[in-house]
């Protein structure tokens, strides 16, 4: 077992809009503990751009279901929650099972990392890793259909249709729903939803009248799902509702102002609005289910669901000033980014 340092490679968001990479030495793992090899990691378009524009409210976690992230957050941090590598090296009383396995981990993009098998989970035979490293994504998704109980002949809306909403549309497609639409104004996007199984994709900005006659004859959509983290959109899933419809909103908004028009149909139509957020459990489902369960869940749909076709963006960690540039300045031509360690393969 090596007792020598790993060099390593970590980004760091060091203030708004810039971030740097940089080299440092990692220890060998202590008891417990192992290194992980990074295969690949995976850009949030969402939080990662909260983070990265310094749009993260000051006196609240990034995640406070992830130890490294319960801290308040301040600049320079680490930051990123979907990492696939294979264990590297293990700590003395760490089992023989964990040498060379492959895992995924809520964990910042780095090309290597240490932790616990504890923080880390085992991906199964058969899954590649460029399936695996959607699973945070993919666990958003799963909980923001439970939270939303979509029924047999509902008429369903999405809006937006990054990575979360064209998951969620995949996830919705297979349901026997009545309708299934989705608001987003990306072209590269629309396309997606479509190939994702959306019967009407509408742009928000040149759509909207079609849209509302669309809802207007079913007397408004029964289930609005708002993921497009865009504080106007939750504006639209209120006008967009009938009566006692329901609105998921999955988006964090961050410190983003946002306006709630709640004078209008919010109070005639008694809708029903619910914050959805994957950390936890929805507590009508807690008896039975858990996160192992919800976990194994996405596993088997990743064996299934074409998700790799989304990677739109393989990039070296050295590039990283240029994508999330990218990603703030040109978002219409990115899907899923990546960054890939091939150097560590």
């Amino acid at each position: 077992m090596s007792r020598s340092l790993t060099p390593a490679r970590q980004l760091w968001f060091t203030r708004a809009l810039e971030v740097e990479v940089r080299e440092v030495e990692l220890p060998p793992p202590a008891p417990g503990e192992v290194l992980v090899q990074t295969l690949c990691s995976a850009v949030s378009a969402g939080t990662e751009l909260l983070v990265y524009r310094g749009q993260v409210p000051e006196h609240m976690a990034l995640d406070a279901s992830i130890e490294q992230m319960r801290g308040q957050p301040a600049y320079p941090l680490q930051y990123g929650y979907a990492c696939v590598g294979r264990v590297m090296h293990r700590g003395s009383d760490v089992d023989d099972v964990w040498q060379d396995r492959l895992v995924f981990a809520f964990a910042p993009h780095a090309s290597h990392f240490i932790t616990t098998p504890a923080a880390v989970i085992g991906v199964p035979a058969g899954i590649e890793p460029e399936s695996a490293v959607f699973l945070a994504n993919l666990e958003t998704a799963v909980n923001l259909v439970q939270d939303g109980n979509p029924r047999l002949g509902e008429r369903v809306l999405v809006l937006g249709q990054g990575i979360v909403g064209l998951l969620l549309s995949r996830l919705l497609a297979r349901f026997p729903l009545g309708w299934l639409g989705a608001v987003e104004q990306i072209a590269l996007r629309q396309e997606q939803a479509r190939q994702a199984g959306v019967h009407q994709v509408f742009d928000p900005r040149s759509d909207t009248v079609a849209l509302r006659n669309q809802l207007a004859a079913g007397k408004g959509a029964d289930l609005i799902y708002e993921v497009s983290g865009a504080p106007q959109a939750l504006g639209l899933a209120i006008e967009l509702g009938g009566f006692a419809s329901r609105i998921v909103v999955g988006s964090w908004y961050g410190s983003k102002a946002v306006t709630v028009p709640l004078g209008g149909n919010a109070h005639r139509n008694r809708l029903q609005i619910t914050t959805s957020q994957v950390s936890t459990i929805a507590p009508t489902l807690s008896g039975r289910w858990d996160k192992a369960r919800r976990f194994e869940l996405c596993w088997d749909l990743l064996r299934h669901l074409p998700v790799q076709p989304l990677i739109s963006h393989r990039q070296p960690l050295s590039d990283a000033p240029r994508v999330y540039e990218r990603l703030h300045r040109s978002p219409e031509d990115v899907l899923q980014a990546l960054f890939v360690y091939p150097g560590d393969r």
